[in-house]
């Protein structure tokens, strides 16, 4: 699994400041719900993204907004990690989450952020404002972490950017796939029973 499939619905952002939608199961009137919106949808790798280009930026955020709160009607499992939703997208934030391979790495321009992750289960590396999650730790637990930070990191009025390592929209991870339907158990048998 990716870390956009832990969630009915994952929006995100690449690096190249494209948003996007993943659904991971059928949502009533989702795909009418985000196209209303005015995302766009394409098919890659076996599933449909629902996509808002970098021109779109300026209002990405009442967008992105729109389609949430329509989908929510049908769901709340639902995780908005893209930093083109976010109102100050265009500053530069005080701190900075990405996901590199296996690993979350933090990096912050105040100390009280740092304080925030530290809080969240990440750790200072040792470099001066740097920080990390456990390399033990799960994908969907440090998934949970990072959306937790940035939550309260927002909430102490701090601008968050959260880099999912995607560069383009073309390199959103494919579909998991879905396991098939469970063999048919082996038919029973009746034992003849002797009598004596």
């Amino acid at each position: 699994m990716a870390v956009t499939d832990h969630h009915d619905v994952f929006i995100g952002s690449t690096e190249d400041g494209w948003t996007f939608a993943v659904l991971n199961r059928p949502i009533p009137n989702a795909a009418r719900i985000l196209t209303g919106a005015g995302f766009t949808t394409r098919k890659h790798q076996g599933r449909a993204l629902y996509l808002l280009p970098p021109e779109t930026a300026a209002d990405a955020h009442e967008r992105a907004g729109i389609a949430a709160y329509g989908l929510m009607a049908h769901t709340l499992d639902f995780v908005d990690l893209a930093w083109t939703t976010r109102r100050a997208a265009t500053t530069a934030p005080e701190a900075t989450m990405r996901f590199v391979g296996g690993a979350v790495c933090a990096t912050t321009t105040a100390d009280r952020a740092g304080e925030v992750l530290i809080q969240h289960g990440f750790a200072p590396t040792g470099t001066d404002r740097q920080y990390e999650l456990p390399t033990g730790l799960g994908e969907k637990d440090a998934l949970s972490a990072v959306v937790s930070a940035e939550a309260h990191l927002h909430a102490h009025g701090f601008g968050v950017r959260v880099d999912l390592g995607i560069a383009t929209w073309q390199d959103i991870p494919p579909a998991p796939s879905r396991p098939g339907p469970a063999p048919a158990p082996p038919p029973t048998t009746q034992v003849k029973r002797r009598s004596l």
